[in-house]
């Protein structure tokens, strides 16, 4: 037996004041309000079964599992394969002026949008998360699992399971801080395992009066 669902959590608004692209750099916890929208994320699996609890090792996806620990009981299981993608513009304000554009050294990191050449590829974003949805679906013997992750990751798990290519324009992404997309897990017998289906996509109270700044 193992899970039936898995629930990929965004994290909540991030105390980003100066509004620079995070990454993978620490020290980059949650606002008030971004505490404020985890816990209401977790009204929208209050009825359901949580038998586990995963979280990326990032400080603002680990506080935002902290709701998710006190109303299950279940202690976070952090796992490295989860964490926001490597970036080379990681510290930049890439949202005031033309920080690239007056940069010829960067400039370099913009051959390849598809891949893409600034970053982790998509590719192996979409491998790492989708083999960490695996070990947390054999990892329980029923019920759903909750994994706290980023944007991107999140929504390049999207694309992939739904077969679309996974290149495309951030700005059309639907994946709202503490936002919830969940998947079915269909047909999983080891080694074989199976597949994940979407079903669901949900926003908590509030999430349309949050800032998001700073995702890669």
């Amino acid at each position: 037996m193992t899970a039936d669902y898995v629930h990929l959590v965004r994290h909540g608004e991030v105390n980003n004041p100066k509004g620079i692209l995070y990454g993978q750099l620490p020290g980059f916890g949650l606002t008030d309000f971004g505490r404020t929208l985890a816990e209401n994320a977790t009204e929208l699996l209050e009825d359901v079964a949580v038998s586990a609890v995963w979280s990326s090792p990032l400080q603002r996806a680990l506080e935002s599992a902290e709701p998710w620990e006190e109303r299950t009981g279940h202690s976070v299981i952090i796992d490295e394969r989860l964490i926001e993608p490597w970036n080379n513009f990681e510290g930049m304000n890439l949202r005031r002026g033309r920080a690239i554009a007056r940069n010829p050294r960067l400039w370099p990191a913009l051959w390849n949008p598809f891949r893409p050449s600034w970053g982790e590829p998509y590719a192996s974003i979409a491998t790492r998360m989708l083999e960490a949805m695996a070990d947390a679906v054999d990892s329980v013997e029923s019920g759903h699992v909750v994994i706290v992750s980023h944007q991107l990751p999140i929504w390049t798990v999207h694309r992939e399971i739904a077969g679309r290519p996974l290149w495309h324009n951030p700005a059309n992404r639907r994946c709202a801080l503490s936002s919830i997309t969940s998947f079915r897990v269909d047909d999983w017998q080891s080694p074989d395992r199976g597949e994940f289906v979407e079903v669901d996509y949900q926003e908590p109270r509030g999430s349309s009066r949050a800032r998001d700044l700073g995702a890669v």
